[in-house]
Formats: structure tokens, sequence, C-alpha cells
């Protein structure tokens, strides 16, 4: 699978230990950014991950700062991006199975190195369920 990551400087710590855990799983991470602990603006970045995702359909998004919060808020700022906010593997699972969900969103102050990881092994092993959900995630977009 392939990712477009990014953070801001309160996510630095993570979002690099998630492009080394993603990479060892053997997968294509993009890093859009920063690269050091200097304050930027989190909608900046998130910007960039939404627009990376939308021009590949094929790639996810991940995008991680303090909470989490303001990253979501950001991306789906974009027609066409679902962004969830997930604090653990089972609200990944339903954001990619229900929501069919496309950029992923935590936050560093939040969830610690192995709840991550199991954030990301629930939405990479996650698909949308289609079905009954397709008419929900068409309203999305109003």
């Amino acid at each position: 699978m392939k990712f477009y990551i990014a953070t801001d400087h309160a996510g630095i710590e993570l979002k690099d230990y998630t492009v080394e855990l993603l990479e060892t799983k053997g997968h294509e991470v993009i890093d859009l950014g920063p690269f050091s602990k200097d304050r930027v603006d989190y909608p900046d970045y998130a910007h960039k991950v939404a627009e990376s995702v939308l021009a590949d359909s094929s790639a996810q998004g991940i995008l991680i700062c303090g909470s989490g919060i303001g990253m979501s808020m950001a991306a789906n700022r974009h027609v066409g991006i679902r962004a969830a906010l997930c604090h653990d593997a089972y609200t990944a699972t339903v954001a990619r199975g229900h929501n069919d969900a496309n950029i992923l969103c935590f936050g560093e102050r939040i969830v610690g190195k192995g709840v991550a990881e199991s954030i990301l092994d629930a939405w990479i092993s996650g698909s949308f369920d289609g079905g009954r959900h397709c008419g929900r995630v068409e309203k999305i977009e109003i």
C-alpha cells in the first residue's frame, strides 16, 4: 500500500516511527514533512496530504498532530476526502469498513507507539464493506 504522511511540530516523533514501521512492513511511504520540531501550521500539511491522496486514488493518507483533531478537520475540507480520527484499532476498522475513509488521523499526545501500530494494522487490513454503507458515504459529499 502507498501512503502520504505528514504532521505538524507536535507529531514528529510518532510520524518518524510510523514511517519506519510502514516501510518495515513493505509499504511505500511518501513523507511530506515537516522534518524538524520547528513550529508549523497543521492545515498546511493536512492540505498537502489531502491533495496528494486526491491526485493518487490508489494511495491512503496519514496525518498526525498533537491530538489529531486539527488535522482531521483541515483534511475534511477537501471534497472526496474522508479523514478519520482514530484512537484505537476498532475506530480504524470501522472508519475503513463503514466510512471508506482514505486518510487516517491520530495524535501523538493521545496514542503511544503500541496503540499506533495496532491502529495502522487495523487500517491496512481493512477495506470498505460497500453495501448499505455506499449510500451513506455518498451523502457525505453535499
